[in-house]
């Protein structure tokens, strides 16, 4: 196959409005063809992403549609068509960072992204779309954040590893998804304080403003308050936005998505100068238990580095065992990896240093910090 011409850009993409792969003079067209998303086009990309088992949460277009109103990254989303059905979806943005040279990523800010296909084939041509891309770009790298590998032959880094465990029918039995210490804990914070468990969206800020204080804390860049907004915009309901108060104070927030079957806490604050036993346990059940409200029957801790040994350690002692993600990145030869990950020894000073910084000023770098920086 060759690249198709250049033509009249498509204004959500950037390139070319026909489909990117044209056959060889001689050669029968392909069963199927690799499109850029279209306005027209966005119904059929939901209807996969809700259908299709291998799509995620962060496939769904309220989370590009919050990172393009929040961040500068450009979207670029490819769709596989087998006839006039979709067989396939890659949705990837152009991270332009001020710490590494342009790549494309799938997906920013998420835990899960990559290749969703019916068939090796048609993954194989989204990839091979994906290079095209990358070409007319200039990007050093393609990331992709599959839960399982897509592309045979390119390299895996299981540099992470995903939390999920089934939840029972009923609110009574939600206790006992936690093992005998971690149960203990959370019915220790529930009977030893006095906690007021508000599940509303007006907490929002208060919930980011508890977040802020946790990423300085662990010596990271905070996400933008709007990037929070945006997203409970573009999610409504499926954004579950919940707040810990302590006579009146907020001391623990959680903001969680419902996709499919399941329930994910994502962003997580808690003040650490309010010293109270069993609380972070106290408040994941909180979210337990608004996923069985909702009719969830499984909760997803979400992703943890292998090398992230407080949290990954929590995880486990929560009773989650872990599953190992099987990220791939292609690097065409020449080219080097953008180097983001928060373990890298270029990181290390700015992080210690970051924790002892005040608020009034980790927030709004933290912010300006995570456009370079894309989770």
């Amino acid at each position: 196959m060759k690249t198709a011409t250049r033509s009249k850009s498509d204004a959500s993409s950037g390139i070319s409005a026909s489909a990117i792969y044209l056959p060889e003079p001689g050669v029968p067209a392909p069963a199927y063809h690799i499109e850029p998303l279209r306005a027209e086009s966005q119904r059929d990309w939901q209807e996969f992403v809700v259908s299709h088992d291998d799509a995620t949460l962060f496939h769904d277009l309220a989370w590009q549609r919050a990172v393009q109103a929040c961040f500068p990254h450009r979207a670029h989303y490819l769709l596989a068509r087998r006839g006039t059905a979709v067989a396939g979806i890659l949705p990837l943005f152009e991270i332009r960072s001020h710490f590494s040279p342009t790549f494309l990523l799938s997906m920013p800010y998420a835990t899960y992204g990559g290749i969703a296909a019916t068939d090796g084939a048609v993954a194989n041509a989204l990839f091979d779309a994906a290079c095209v891309l990358r070409e007319k770009l200039a990007a050093a790298s393609i990331q992709l954040r599959s839960e399982r590998a897509m592309i045979r032959d390119l390299p895996v880094q299981q540099t992470h590893a995903a939390f999920r465990k089934p939840l029972p029918n009923c609110e009574a039995d939600v206790p006992a998804v936690y093992p005998r210490k971690a149960r203990a804990a959370a019915r220790q914070a529930g009977q030893r304080y006095p906690l007021v468990v508000e599940n509303d969206a007006g907490n929002l800020r208060d919930v980011w403003w508890l977040y802020a204080r946790s990423m300085r804390r662990l010596g990271s860049p905070n996400y933008p308050l709007n990037f929070f907004q945006a997203l409970h915009r573009g999610f409504g309901n499926r954004c579950v936005v919940q707040l810990l108060r302590l006579e009146g104070r907020p001391v623990a927030g959680l903001i969680s998505f419902v996709f499919k079957d399941a329930i994910m806490p994502y962003f997580v604050g808690v003040d650490e100068r309010v010293k109270l036993y069993g609380l972070t346990h106290y408040l994941y059940q909180q979210c337990m238990l608004a996923g069985v409200r909702r009719g969830c029957s499984v909760f997803d801790f979400g992703r943890t580095r292998y090398d992230n040994k407080g949290p990954f350690d929590f995880k486990r002692h929560c009773g989650f065992e872990p599953t190992p993600l099987e990220y791939q990145t292609f690097v065409p030869n020449g080219a080097r990896q953008p180097e983001l990950s928060p373990t890298s020894a270029r990181w290390q000073l700015a992080r210690r240093v970051w924790r002892y910084l005040p608020l009034s000023i980790t927030r709004p770098v933290g912010a300006w910090a995570a456009r370079s920086i894309p989770g």
